[in-house]
C-alpha cells in the first residue's frame, strides 16, 4: 500500500491539525474500505509547538497483516503535510477497536445503523 500523495503547500498557521486529519482521511484501512480517521482507528492526535505530530492508533484486529508496516505508511503520509516537522505513530491495543468508534457516515457507508 502506498502512502497518500503529499499536500504540496503548507497550511495556513493554526490550521495544521485539519490538514493532518485530511491526510489521515486519505489512508484507507486495508480490510474495510473506510479511511482510518472516520473508522475510529486514531485514538489520539497531538501536535507540539515544533509541529511534531504524535498519533496513537489501533488496527481493527491485533493480528492484522499490516501491523508491522502500517505505522510507517501513516507517518509518511502525515510527514508529507506541509508544516509537519516529524510524525510518529504508536500502535495501541487498549481499548480494543469496535464499530462503535466509527463516525456516523462510516457506519452508514457500511450499512451499520447504530
Amino acid at each position: 500500500m502506498k502512502p497518500a500523495p503529499p499536500l504540496r503547500e503548507p497550511p495556513p498557521e493554526g490550521d495544521l491539525r485539519s490538514h493532518v486529519i485530511a491526510a489521515l482521511r486519505r489512508i484507507r484501512d486495508p480490510e474495510i474500505p473506510i479511511n482510518i480517521y472516520d473508522l475510529g482507528l486514531v485514538y489520539d492526535l497531538e501536535i507540539d509547538n515544533l509541529n511534531r505530530v504524535t498519533i496513537r492508533m489501533t488496527l481493527t484486529a491485533p493480528a492484522c497483516p499490516v501491523a508491522q508496516t502500517f505505522p510507517a505508511l501513516v507517518e509518511a503520509a502525515v510527514e508529507a503535510v506541509g508544516g509537519v516537522s516529524r510524525a510518529s505513530v504508536e500502535l495501541v491495543w487498549e481499548p480494543p477497536w469496535d464499530t462503535s468508534r466509527m463516525d456516523e457516515a462510516a457506519r452508514l457507508q457500511l450499512g451499520l445503523y447504530r
